[in-house]
């Protein structure tokens, strides 16, 4: 038989994953690195601890699976968005990598919005937030005129690990749809957008669509990984749309519901015709010609190990969730907003803070507990809301991460989004994504949709009840209102906080 490999460069960590053309999972290798939080709201890395980290995982997945390197015949890429990797003439980072959620570049943001106009949302289709790559390079412009002035090159996390691969430069339309630098339908860098802050062209690397061949191996990685110089390496995408393919959202009416410490409502776009004034985000998808909106909560899982960590610590999430299938939808009266660090679907606000709103002497711990589910996934039916709201059907839901973990939720997630909710047998999140790109790459299928047919496994499917769906949309409507009746007083609390 033989083998691909999917990379995942996350924040914390890269995971790496070795499937078969049965699409099961023959091995599997991980390695953490750190982060550095010099300042309030600075996140970066080291581009460096990314290739180590690979490298190690690369030569752990293919020592203890025993199986040939030639037997391998291809690898892509999964990486998190918007991270910015500044290089040399001589393909060297000139300073640390700035990452997606550092939010030092607040400035930047209103000043791409005061120079772009209008078409900030008609050409790259989404809004100036600091997590993007843009304003992260006018931030080291502006701040560090010496090391930009360095810089002859861009790229993103995912892209820089596959430049140390293969020694070749390229970004896939799905990662670079996350830089606002890009005309998201024309598939190309944007002159308006580059010209409007004097950017040159040159700074942009080649781009390429997420499934693009684009090398081999070279002898030096080779020789590292324990891999064959033979290896084709395509060039994978963004997690968000590599998450997407590995769960098999890849046609219209299907959408993804993923919660990990952040959580992702996205659905499928079969064009760019789609218009939702700015209020989501959308990218390029994975899959060639086809594209995606996405809303994001930004303390999903969270807000769940939040509460965990401060009111039950110690305690595990199975014994902390034990009996909330017993308290009736609502919680007693009980409503939490997960803002705990802001949010950004469909308030992108970065000064909001969350609430429990309604709590009395009868609450226990395990009301509070489903008050945080039911808030997490009240966040995330806003996306769904204004999916629905700008004509999209949603009506069968894949489900991935830690909300898929646990049944109570998954029917708590039908109920509240009044749609069909599918668990996956075999879920591996966008490292499953990438090693279909490569799958699909290496020619074992002829697209995507038919990879997906092997390598994606449905498991169970929650379908709404009635009675706890008719309950959760009166309260959704009630949670809507917390965010306008508790912003001013957060405003007045910013003043408070650390």
């Amino acid at each position: 038989m033989k083998f691909v490999i999917g990379v995942d460069l996350g924040t914390s960590a890269v995971k790496t994953l070795l499937i078969g053309q049965d699409g099961a999972v023959k091995a599997e290798a991980t390695r953490e690195y750190p982060l550095f939080h010099e300042k309030s709201g600075w996140s970066e890395q080291e581009p460096e601890d990314w290739v180590t980290g690979t490298i190690g995982a690369l030569q752990e997945l293919t020592q203890q699976s025993g199986v040939q390197p030639q037997d391998i015949e291809g690898l892509s890429f999964s990486g998190q968005m918007h991270g910015l990797v500044l290089l040399d003439a001589d393909n060297k980072p000139i300073r640390r990598a700035i990452l997606w959620n550092d939010t030092r570049t607040t400035e930047q943001c209103r000043e791409i919005e005061r120079k772009l106009g209008d078409k900030l949302l008609s050409v790259t289709r989404n809004p100036a937030l600091e997590g993007f790559t843009l304003p992260k390079i006018l931030w080291v412009k502006q701040h560090e005129p010496a090391t930009f002035a360095k810089a002859q090159q861009f790229l993103l996390p995912k892209d820089y690990l596959r430049l140390r691969l293969t020694g070749a430069s390229h970004m896939d339309l799905s990662d670079a749809a996350g830089t606002l630098l890009l005309d998201v339908a024309g598939k190309v860098w944007s002159g308006d957008v580059l010209s409007a802050f004097e950017l040159p062209a040159s700074l942009c690397p080649p781009l390429v669509e997420a499934s693009g061949f684009v090398g081999t191996l070279s002898p030096e990685a080779a020789a590292a990984t324990g891999l064959s110089e033979e290896t084709k390496v395509f060039a994978g995408g963004a997690d968000n749309a590599c998450g997407a393919i590995g769960a098999g959202i890849l046609s219209p009416g299907v959408t993804l519901c993923s919660i990990g410490t952040s959580g992702v409502v996205l659905t499928y776009e079969a064009d760019s015709s789609a218009d939702y004034a700015g209020k989501v985000h959308f990218f390029n998808h994975g899959k060639p010609d086809a594209f995606y909106a996405m809303g994001v909560t930004l303390a999903a899982g969270y807000s769940l190990s939040w509460f965990r960590n401060t009111f039950a610590k110690g305690e595990s999430f199975e014994a902390l969730l034990s009996g909330v299938d017993e308290i009736a939808p609502g919680s007693g009266g009980l409503l939490f907003t997960p803002y705990l660090v802001g949010e950004r679907t469909p308030h992108p606000d970065a000064t909001i803070r969350g609430s429990f709103i309604g709590m009395d002497g009868s609450h226990t711990l395990t009301h509070f507990a489903r008050a945080v589910m039911e808030g997490i996934t009240f966040s995330l039916n806003e996306s769904i809301d204004l999916f629905r709201s700008a004509g999209k059907t949603v009506d069968t839901i894949i489900s991935i991460g830690g909300g898929a973990k646990n049944p109570v939720w998954l029917q708590m997630q039908a109920d509240v989004f009044q749609a069909n909710v599918v668990a996956l047998e075999n879920e591996q999140g966008p490292g499953l994504g990438a090693a279909m790109l490569a799958a699909v790459g290496c020619g074992w299928f002829a697209n995507l949709d038919a990879c997906g047919e092997v390598f994606v496994k449905r498991s169970r499917t929650f379908t709404p009840n009635k009675a706890a769906s008719d309950a959760y949309a009166k309260l959704f409507r009630i949670y809507q209102e917390v965010y306008h009746k508790t912003k001013s007083l957060n405003e007045s609390l910013s003043a408070f906080r650390n």
